[in-house]
Parts: C-alpha cells; sequence; structure tokens
C-alpha cells in the first residue's frame, strides 16, 4: 500500500479490498464513496471481522488507499434471513432483496461457499474520509 496516499492519522489501520478481484472491488469502492453503499457481508469465519468503531482503509482494484470507513454494526445472520433493508443498504444492482441474494449466491458460489443456511457476518459502516490525490509529482 502507497502511505503517500494515506493521511498520518490513519496509516496504522488495517485494510481491505471489497469483492474478490480489481474490477468488483473498484465497483464497490464507487458505491461507497459517493455513499451508497453502507453496508457489506462476508462469511462468518472472514479473517478481517471488525468491530463497531473500528476503522479500514479501503484499497481500490490495484491495492491503492481510497477512503477510510468506520464499523458502526456487526450482526450475523443466516443467508436466507438478509432483510431487504440489509440489502438496500449493500448499494448493490437494484438495491432490491432479490437481486441482492442473486448477485450474493452468485459471489459465494464462486468462491465455493454458498448456501441458504450459511451464516453471514452483516456489517454495516459509515464512510469517514476519501483521500485525496497525495501522490508526490517525480
Amino acid at each position: 500500500m502507497n502511505l503517500e496516499m494515506v493521511p498520518e492519522a490513519y496509516r496504522g489501520l488495517r485494510s481491505f479490498a471489497f469483492g474478490d478481484g480489481p474490477e468488483l472491488a473498484d465497483k464497490l469502492l464507487d458505491l461507497v464513496v459517493k455513499g451508497i453503499k453502507t453496508a457489506t457481508c462476508s462469511t462468518e469465519d472472514e479473517p478481517n471481522t471488525s468491530k463497531p468503531g473500528e476503522r479500514w482503509i479501503v484499497l481500490d482494484g490495484r491495492g491503492g488507499p481510497r477512503c477510510v470507513i468506520e464499523t458502526t454494526e456487526i450482526s450475523y445472520r443466516r443467508f436466507d434471513e438478509v432483510d431487504a433493508a440489509f440489502a438496500f443498504e449493500e448499494g448493490e444492482g437494484d438495491r432490491s432483496l432479490n437481486d441482492w441474494r442473486e448477485a450474493h449466491r452468485t459471489y459465494f458460489t464462486r468462491l465455493g461457499r454458498f448456501s441458504d443456511t450459511m451464516t453471514l457476518m452483516c456489517e454495516r459502516f459509515r464512510l469517514v474520509e476519501v483521500f485525496a490525490d497525495r501522490r508526490v509529482a517525480s
């Protein structure tokens, strides 16, 4: 990670990229920066678990730091128990529960992890700061 782009106050934070590839990481990051995406989910055994109040640096698809988010809530639910409100807050597709289920079924199947009864870590977060381009011209 290029620390020149990260304000000093955030340099000790953990970092991650959304999704499972550069294109999805950039697409989801764009939704976060626009204030549309304020929630995310992962499998319950995800190694990058968070807790309310924790801040994270979000990376783009090339691994560049782009913003900081702060976890506001963590809950655990089965895939088939995720509700329309959470699907809407994830901000993806048409923001409906049906679209959320289809997209996440595809995503978790691609990872070899899908089950209708799988437990998800459902996280709500707020955008703290978007980084300006701080790169120094060479």
